[in-house]
């Protein structure tokens, strides 16, 4: 029983038996009243009608007379005369009448009429002995009207003091109430100050509760600094704070193996020269803080122009992939604003090359091609640039315009031409978590299942990729009736923002509530950046119903989500980037390893993704993971499940 109940409980016991005591005591007293005037009206009217027969002559008929008139009243149950000898000489008796109050009453109270005894005589000589009861009923009704009085009033103030009770429990029960709540949402992993209330024992309580969420906050967000700062170290150049050489690669690599990876870009390098000369002229510190701002020209562009990367690839080469741009159109925008931010080192000069960049290329060989662009720009003095135009011919699905695609999409949508790819997610012992099931569609008669970097950015143009999602969702609860096994659904991170889309994606899980407890939905890690409260709500709406809730592609900017204990996810899943080449690099380790220190700690499960190799498993699982997917696991010999 809760403590509001009992709280009740005892007031409401406290109130009746108050109640009850009162009217007990009240009736208890009123009786003993009512008996005491019967008694002394007995004796008084005894006397009374003794002292009138006394006077009289000593005639039986005259007594009579007398007495049949006091009877005559009415008030009185029986008056007789008694001789000496015992010989009863006169008698009235009424009959026997029962008062108009409940039988229960008059068993519960009863009254006694004690018989008032006074004698008669005759002068010196006694003429009998008087008897005078007075008729007990009028007194069961006046003590019945007495405790309907008494009860009404003890009612009332029951009421009253039942009503003061509920304005002292209301006071009581509000900052329990937000001290449960508090609790709860600790357990739901969000952090919330309630106002401390003027009850000094509950005061006490949330202050404690205050204290212990402000420390949790602060413990995190000491966590998250320090798995930031290591990250830092194991990932960025400590002179510019750019992802060095084999990150930057690894997160490239990352971004093409992606279902969602942009159909095209632009891979740009720029090299800073002379680097050794401005070295020797400027100093270290000058020269520092001119390759800082070649950095922060370059991140500058990045943030606010276009999607994509860039990162220091050794001491005088910077590299930078914009996505879906123009490798023409960005290199022409982006010699020119770094001309103007290195206008105060007139001695220094940048070359800069480009290439289209396009998710079938190998990193290898894009990289190799811009290298040899980059050898004909730096023939060249000044800020000289060279720009590659891939002579291949677009594809036909390529060469569509916007109608065509919208036509294409509907199509592939209403009429079922999708599917689902099945990609395992292993724990360490090889047992399977769910399948990674991505959506694909046919959008040429007779052609191949296209993934959704073909589709999705047109998707997303001509605003179908919300029906897209839940398209995803509806062919993986299918599967998942037909053979049971756990699925998870990638779906945009812009669909949070259609209104429409949590309650359809809420009414297609309520429907199969057996599948949507085997179902996890994940969105990108830009979801948990960009769209906190969106994403918070959805895991609030889609939690009772049993399905999880992830993040995927997730590192890069992790320690960036300040309220990531209040995103309400199940797991996240770390980029392919964070694990390629683990193996055997101590600082990117304890990086990963304090990451899933951290969410381990909000009960978060961790996941990586773009696994190739069977040492960056180990150290996966060195470093705490809980689960795994990629190339190796997807493997001709895939780990037995144990």
């Amino acid at each position: 029983m809760s403590l509001t109940r009992q709280l009740w409980l005892l007031l409401v016991i406290t109130v009746l038996v108050a109640l009850l005591g009162s009217v007990v005591v009240t009736v208890s007293a009123a009786r003993s009243y009512l008996e005491t005037e019967l008694r002394v009206k007995n004796s008084d009217n005894a006397q009374a009608l003794a002292l009138s027969l006394s006077q009289q002559p000593a005639d039986t008929a005259m007594a009579e007379l007398a007495i049949a008139a006091q009877f005559d009243t009415g008030f009185y149950d029986r008056i007789r005369l008694v001789a000496p000898d015992g010989t009863l000489l006169v008698e009235r008796r009424a009959q026997v009448r029962a008062p108009a109050v409940p039988a229960w009453f008059v068993r519960a109270a009863p009254i006694e009429s004690v018989a008032g005894i006074a004698q008669v005589s005759d002068g010196w000589r006694p003429i009998g002995s008087l008897e005078v009861v007075s008729a007990a009923s009028f007194a069961y009704e006046e003590l019945w009207r007495g405790s309907l009085r008494a009860a009404g009033w003890l009612i009332l103030v029951g009421v009253v003091a039942g009503a003061f009770g509920s304005l002292i429990l209301g006071r009581i029960h509000a900052p329990l109430r937000a001290t449960v709540a508090q609790a709860q949402a600790l357990v739901d992993r969000r952090f919330v100050q309630v106002e401390e209330p003027r009850i000094p024992e509950l005061q006490q309580l949330s202050r404690a509760m205050n204290t212990m969420v402000e420390r949790m906050q602060r413990v995190f967000g000491e966590q998250g600094a320090q798995i930031d700062a290591l990250r830092q170290q194991a990932e960025n150049d400590p002179v510019t704070g750019l992802p060095h050489r084999s990150h930057f690669l690894a997160r490239m690599a990352s971004l093409q193996a992606r279902e969602d990876a942009p159909p095209r870009g632009a891979l740009l390098l720029l090299r800073l020269r002379p680097l050794s000369a401005l070295n020797r002229d400027l100093g270290r510190a000058a020269t520092d803080s001119l390759l800082a701002t070649l950095a922060g020209t370059l991140g500058t562009w990045r943030a606010g122009s276009h999607d994509g990367l860039c990162g220091r690839l050794n001491g005088s080469d910077f590299a930078l992939l914009a996505l879906d741009a123009d490798a023409t159109g960005v290199a022409t925008e982006l010699r020119s604003r770094v001309e103007s931010a290195l206008a105060p080192w007139p001695q220094a000069s940048v070359a800069l090359a480009a290439v289209p960049w396009d998710e079938q290329s190998a990193v290898g060989t894009l990289m190799q091609a811009v290298d040899a662009a980059l050898v004909r720009a730096e023939a060249e003095p000044g800020y000289s640039m060279v720009v590659e135009t891939s002579s291949a011919a677009p594809d036909a699905l390529a060469a569509l315009g916007e109608t065509e695609w919208r036509k294409r999409l509907l199509h592939a949508l209403l009429r079922g031409t999708a599917a689902l790819g099945h990609y395992p997610l292993l724990d360490r012992s090889g047992r399977l978590l769910h399948l990674e099931a991505p959506l694909r569609l046919r959008l040429q008669d007779a052609g191949a299942y296209e993934p959704a970097a073909r589709w999705l950015p047109w998707a997303m143009r001509v605003g179908l990729h919300t029906d897209a999602d839940l398209l995803a969702v509806q062919l993986a609860l299918e599967a998942i009736e037909r053979d049971g096994k756990p699925r998870g659904v990638n779906m945009a991170s812009d669909s949070l923002g259609e209104s429409t889309f949590v309650p359809r994606l809420r009414e297609q899980l309520r429907v199969r509530p057996v599948a949507a407890a085997k179902l996890s939905l994940e969105l990108g890690e830009r979801a948990a950046i960009e769209h906190l409260g969106l994403l918070r709500e959805m895991g609030r709406q889609i939690r009772p119903l049993g399905t999880k809730l992830g993040l995927e592609h997730a590192g890069p900017r992790l320690a960036q989500i300040d309220l990531l204990y209040e995103a309400g996810l199940d797991y996240v899943k770390l980029d392919a980037s964070v694990s390629l080449d683990l193996a055997g690099e101590r600082l990117r380790m304890e990086f990963v390893r304090s990451l899933v220190s951290m969410l381990h700690g909000l009960g978060i499960q961790v996941y990586a993704e773009g696994v190739r190799t069977a040492g960056d498993a180990e150290a996966l699982w060195a470093c705490g993971a809980d689960g795994v997917t990629g190339p190796w696991v997807t493997a001709p010999s895939p780990p037995v499940a144990g």
